[in-house]
């Protein structure tokens, strides 16, 4: 009798050993089946989910406007007086809704060629008005002239031009218009070939961003999606006078496993920039837990206190030799035209740049950049950025606000509800099995070593 029952406890332990044996075996052999099927499917390849949802944005994203209407523009033209500007919007678009074209992959180099098809469609749903509604804005054509054309003589004749076309430097603009193009008449009536249609975003719809070549991840999954070239150059002197690498992915991709302390690398070809994000905090997202990477505001700073922004300082004058912050001038992006890019309402830009406006009210926690990310597989983006134009001619210069925007994918409630049961719900029900099975073992195996021992102790002293 006493032998069974010393058996049965020792089974017991034994048993209890066991299964908190296969509990602690299960979790680096379950994490390792984890990152095996992650790296598998975030693979840009055909059949591979990561490449399913690629090629199309998995999520719906859509481009908010918010635009400076100017108040005062007359006693701006005459008086140069503070330009008085009122936000309006947002105004939304949904984008990047088209499937990638033309998608080539080379096994051998294990990259993936495509082009990004654009186009916008208006969300009446989602805006505080329609693509009809005017602003006064600044005249872009007339701004442009100064910059474009710095030779007195040749200012002469286009203020003619100006004039008879009864242009001034400040208009009134439909949304439709002052975004995607409109027919200016002030270029219409210059008596030489030259564009007449201009916008902040003009061309846009039915044309193409690219050719980017990325890496498809194939024979190293941390470079996933990051650009190898784009429009067959690695450098930013694909435009001529700015310099650097063309670094990152383009924004909305990043390869799995991201750490808190890895930097973010992305590329815009629409500022012709790299830029990189670095880990803010841990946020949750409809359930999901999201890193949050911010853009710190060295990247607009000085080329006097990041000198790799001296690339993006080729305007002496009104930059004050470079010494400004918080502004990049894009002009070479944007083919010589005087545009600048900032954080909205000059967010964390030197104090003298927003001084000559009013309306402005920069806020930290409406106006930063960041994105969030799922550390595993999947990303969300929110961007901000905001377009200027510089003003000449005047008794000041001025950098005139136009519009800010920001850029959001963020995954829907069915998606995030499909996501927590089909990756973080396994994930986690996957890491509460091995808990359990670990404490179940080590509670059995004490339980039952104990009552050993007491049975021993028992039988000796009898």
């Amino acid at each position: 009798m006493g032998c069974n029952r010393n058996c049965g406890l020792i089974t017991g332990a034994v048993i209890g050993a066991a299964v908190a044996l296969f509990g602690g075996i299960l979790m680096p052999v379950g994490d390792m089946l984890i990152e095996k099927t992650i790296k598998k499917e975030s693979v840009l390849e055909e059949g591979t989910i990561a490449f399913k949802n690629w090629v199309k944005a998995g999520a719906n994203v859509y481009r908010q406007f918010w635009i400076f209407d100017v108040q005062n523009p007359d006693e701006v033209a005459v008086n140069s007086s503070k330009i008085k500007v009122k936000q309006r919007g947002p105004y939304t678009y949904r984008v990047r809704y088209l499937a990638k074209d033309i998608i080539t992959q080379d096994s051998k180099t294990h990259t993936v060629s495509f082009l990004r098809p654009k186009g916008a469609i208006f969300e009446p749903s989602l805006s505080v008005g329609t693509e009809n509604d005017t602003f006064t804005v600044l005249n872009l054509a007339v701004a442009a002239t100064p910059h474009l054309y710095p030779s007195t003589f040749v200012q002469i004749i286009l203020n003619v031009f100006i004039k008879n076309s009864n242009s001034f430097m400040f208009q009134k603009r439909t949304l439709k218009e002052l975004l995607w193009g409109y027919k200016d008449p002030f270029l219409s009536s210059v008596p030489y070939s030259i564009p007449t249609t201009v916008g902040v975003f003009y061309p846009y719809n039915n044309t193409a961003d690219g050719v980017y070549k990325i890496f498809s991840g194939k024979d190293d999954i941390s470079k996933v999606a990051r650009i190898d070239t784009y429009k067959g150059k690695k450098h930013l002197s694909y435009w001529p006078g700015y310099c650097g690498m063309i670094n990152g992915t383009d924004g909305a991709t990043f390869p799995p496993f991201i750490e808190k302390n890895r930097v973010l690398q992305f590329f815009s070809s629409d500022i012709c920039r790299s830029f990189y994000a670095v880990f803010g905090a841990e946020i949750n997202l409809k359930g999901i837990p999201v890193y949050r990477f911010v853009l710190p505001s060295r990247i607009f700073a000085s080329p006097l206190q990041n000198p790799d922004n001296h690339c993006f300082c080729t305007e002496k004058i009104i930059s004050k030799d470079c010494t400004l912050y918080g502004v990049l001038d894009i002009s070479k992006c944007k083919e010589g035209k005087p545009v600048y890019i900032s954080l909205p309402h000059f967010l964390h830009a030197s104090p003298e740049i927003a001084e000559p406006i009013e309306g402005l009210s920069p806020n930290e926690e409406e106006h930063s950049t960041y994105l969030d990310v799922e550390p595993v597989i999947y990303i969300f983006i929110i961007i901000f950025n905001v377009y200027y134009r510089a003003l000449k001619g005047l008794k000041h210069n001025y950098l005139v606000p136009i519009l800010w925007l920001n850029e959001t994918a963020t995954i829907g409630d069915e998606k995030a509800e499909m996501f927590r049961n089909q990756v973080t719900g396994k994930i986690n029900l996957l890491g509460l099995v091995e808990m359990t099975l670990m404490s179940v073992g080590a509670v059995m195996f004490i339980a039952f070593t104990i009552s050993y021992c007491a049975c021993r102790l028992k039988n000796r002293l009898n």
